[in-house]
């Protein structure tokens, strides 16, 4: 049995932000959850994802966030219980749905989680979703640990249906992935089975129902604002007549600084729970009390420009600072450190840094930046198009997407030129194509493609641009984790019931006429095959079909061999100069494979000048 199913109330555990979430999930009776992968929100997919075999609990991995909250949408108007999780550039892609949700509404509770990364540890951007509250109109909840995470996330249910609104549960990463103790609560059985009753006029959302449904919305506000006021989630500690307000993983940060300094004689600290809509009259009388207030909160001003409001309506003078170049930025995480240091600059509080460790005698740590694994095969099927186009003497531009393949941005690949957000290699590469000039060669991975790649090659069809996109397809979600997409083969995880998409035929269906399937381990093949594509004119795909090495390896699809250098090898350096695989490795001037990280793709062996590279089989 899957330990978040242990039905044990009082039991604690050690658990991560994630499975916290997870699990407050099944105590809250989630009947539907839908997500698209994404980190730092992947291990809450993951654990309900695998409970769903052992339980009630209908879970699936959506095509994108914009679908899967539709899916959610659906089953909370049918009376059932959903959770939409995303990470928080997701969000943009939910949107669409999510505005026009919150004028219709649910029945069921209905929550979306945003899993925010400031700090960018595994992201394009650092946007604050708290803003998507405020765009919206819905409430937001944030909480400060692990053990809360979970408590919190069952209030949201019992909120979206106090409201019959959906409520947004804003985390960041470092809720997301520390691990604390989680008390155990009881784990409510679902209500697997719902109705939809028709109401057009409540539902189909044309101008003359959505101005109606707009008051509705407002009126909602006003009910969320009324209860975030009596929120026990906005909780006010300490005394004196220093003010600190906060929100998130900084209330711990705060409360560690507060009594490190030992200044909780001189300041009291309102921590946001409930942080949209903003409590006003409890603000308010917070800031009554204080002689001047410091605002802490990772990521944009939002709490900081709402409390210099709410201090102008009531008419109160006093200092309220936050982001400002001596105290904290908006770029990236804080940290006790940090947030120690402010805490005693603002409130003139005497603060001798602790002496750093002296680590001059301590070897510094080798770097070690992300990389593309040993034997991936996108590394192979970007030499290939390099060898390719360099061969045809073409200028290239070479739009990329989101995904493991991004990392083809480094030497010595240096496949990347262009990255906005998920699917945008296929639509920019049109924008370079039509005025440039340039050959231009748009990468994608598989389950990019399925999320929002396939809208960008209709139009490049339709308006009839001259391109090529590579669609590099390694048969999982590698990403964030090998979670499922559409074109993955669900019997590998002994799974029924699932359909699965041609790639190849989507985009037959679409109407490219020059599509082409490689196995870019075949060096030789697959570069004719490539140049025969960047040569047609007009829109042409290449589909790069080879599963990735580490999903392979872990589901034993292919057989692992290790390579070695033999004497015949001349230093040329061709193999670590034009791949750069991980596996090698330099000793005594010597180049060098590790047999324990080779997996044996042999396109080493393929581009050495002088066939130096085998088989360790060989080697005797």
């Amino acid at each position: 049995m899957h330990k978040l199913l242990t039905d044990d109330p009082g039991r604690k555990m050690m658990l991560l932000g994630n499975e916290a979430i997870a699990r407050g999930a099944i105590e809250a009776g989630v009947a539907v959850a839908t997500t698209y992968p994404g980190t730092p929100s992947s291990e809450i997919s993951f654990n309900l994802f695998q409970m769903s075999q052992e339980s009630d609990l209908y879970f699936e991995y959506s095509t994108n966030e914009k679908v899967a909250l539709e899916v959610a949408a659906a089953a909370a108007n049918a009376g059932v219980r959903a959770f939409c999780m995303m990470k928080h550039v997701g969000m943009n892609v939910a949107a669409d749905a999510l505005m026009t949700l919150a004028y219709v509404g649910t029945k069921a509770g209905l929550v979306v989680l945003t899993a925010d990364d400031p700090f960018l540890f595994s992201s394009q951007n650092e946007q604050d979703n708290r803003y998507y509250g405020k765009l919206s109109g819905l409430p937001v909840l944030e909480p400060s640990s692990t053990d809360e995470a979970r408590e919190m996330l069952i209030y949201a249910f019992d909120l979206s249906e106090q409201l019959q609104e959906p409520v947004i549960f804003r985390t960041t990463t470092r809720i997301n992935h520390s691990s604390g103790e989680v008390t155990l609560g009881a784990i409510t059985p679902p209500l697997t089975h719902g109705d939809f009753a028709k109401d057009p006029m409540n539902y189909v959302t044309v101008p003359a129902v959505s101005r109606q449904l707009h008051v509705k919305l407002l009126k909602n506000y006003a009910k969320a604002l009324e209860l975030s006021e009596g929120s026990t989630y906005n909780i006010v500690s300490g005394q004196g007549s220093g003010g600190i307000i906060c929100n998130g993983v900084s209330y711990n940060y705060v409360l560690d600084a507060v009594d490190d300094l030992d200044i909780a004689d001189r300041v009291k600290v309102l921590r946001m729970g409930f942080s949209h809509p903003m409590p006003a009259g409890r603000i308010k009388d917070f800031l009554k009390t204080c002689d001047k207030v410091l605002i802490v909160e990772e990521g944009e001003p939002v709490m900081e420009e709402a409390v210099k409001a709410l201090a102008q309506e009531a008419g109160l003078t006093l200092p309220i600072c936050g982001k400002r170049d001596d105290l904290f930025s908006r770029l990236y995480e804080f940290d006790p450190g940090m947030v120690r240091r402010c805490l005693a600059r603002y409130f003139d509080v005497a603060y001798t840094p602790p002496v750093a460790v002296d680590t001059s005698d301590v070897p510094e740590l080798p770097m070690r930046p992300p990389n593309l694994c040993a034997g991936c095969s996108h590394r192979a099927t970007y030499l290939e198009v390099r060898k390719a186009a360099d061969a045809l003497d073409m200028e290239t531009i070479y739009p990329t997407d989101i995904g493991c393949y991004t990392l083809g941005l480094l030497p010595p690949l240096s496949m990347a030129d262009f990255l906005i957000c998920m699917g945008s290699s296929v639509g920019t590469a049109c924008g370079f194509s039509k005025v440039t000039g340039k050959k231009v060669i748009g990468f994608i991975g598989d389950s990019t493609f399925f999320h929002s790649g396939i809208p960008g090659l209709i139009n490049a069809v339709f308006n009839r641009h001259n391109y090529t996109l590579v669609i590099l397809d390694n048969g999982i979600t590698a990403m964030t984790g090998h979670q499922p997409n559409p074109g993955v083969d669900m019997s590998v995880f002994n799974l029924e019931g699932y359909g699965r998409i041609s790639i190849e035929k989507v985009v037959r269906a679409l109407g490219v006429d020059h599509v082409t399937v490689i196995k870019p381990y075949k060096v030789n093949k697959s570069i004719q095959a490539i140049q025969e594509a960047l040569q047609f004119e007009g829109v042409s795909v290449i589909i790069s079909e080879e599963p990735c090495a580490l999903f392979a390896q872990s589901y034993k699809l292919r057989k692992k061999r290790a390579f070695f250098i033999s004497e015949a090898c001349k230093n040329h350096r061709d193999c670590i100069d034009q791949l750069a695989c991980p596996a090698f490795y330099i000793e005594a001037e010597r180049v060098k494979i590790d047999a324990a990280a080779c997996i044996g793709c042999a396109v080493c062996a393929q581009i050495c000048p002088e066939n130096a590279i085998r088989p360790v089989k060989a080697a005797g």
